[in-house]
């Protein structure tokens, strides 16, 4: 599930939304509102349910082989998503739903991409479908993990590029 040229999209388990209204989110550091959504190299970012929380790497310009191989694995691709066990029924039973959203009204910030204004879809929101299908599709590999903080330690002080997403929700 990724968005097409011209697209971003807005991952929601939430099937009902007419209009997204900018509004500042619990988890950023801005101070301004704005609707949030995702590019195409993100979009498996928010391949997740909302809460679940989850440690990402991947290969980047600066990534040295001995980083690959140590933190993503040999012969393992060149991404990697890791969870807990305690999420996997989640991720099994999950509503996920992207909306298209018009690229046109948003800019770049950080890895999101946000407006200021109000965004209508382009359309009904799309079942996203089975979570593991979309990474098993997309090569992403998917690790699941008794607690993400000793991995999520290795992952920042890598080579690799990283995303954490939730990580208030992991275990202790």
């Amino acid at each position: 599930m990724r968005p097409a040229a011209g697209e971003v999209l807005h991952f929601s388990e939430d099937p009902t939304i007419e209009v997204f209204r900018p509004h500042v989110a619990s988890t950023t550091r801005e101070a301004t509102p704005y609707v949030w959504a995702v590019g195409y190299d993100r979009a498996p970012d928010y391949w997740f349910p909302r809460q679940c929380p989850r440690a990402m790497a991947w290969v980047g310009p600066s990534t040295t082989p001995d980083d690959t191989a140590r933190i993503i694995g040999a012969g393992s691709g060149t991404r990697v998503h890791a969870v807990e066990y305690g999420w996997l029924e989640a991720m099994r039973s999950v509503e996920l739903y992207a909306y298209r959203l018009p690229a046109e009204p948003f800019t770049e910030l950080d890895a999101a991409v946000v407006a200021t204004t109000e965004v209508r879809p382009l359309g009904l929101p799309e079942p996203v479908g089975d979570l593991f299908d979309l990474h098993d599709e997309a090569g992403v590999q998917l690790r699941v993990l008794s607690r993400l903080h000793d991995f999520w330690a290795e992952v920042v002080t890598s080579t690799l590029e990283w995303s954490g997403i939730r990580l208030r929700n992991a275990r202790p």
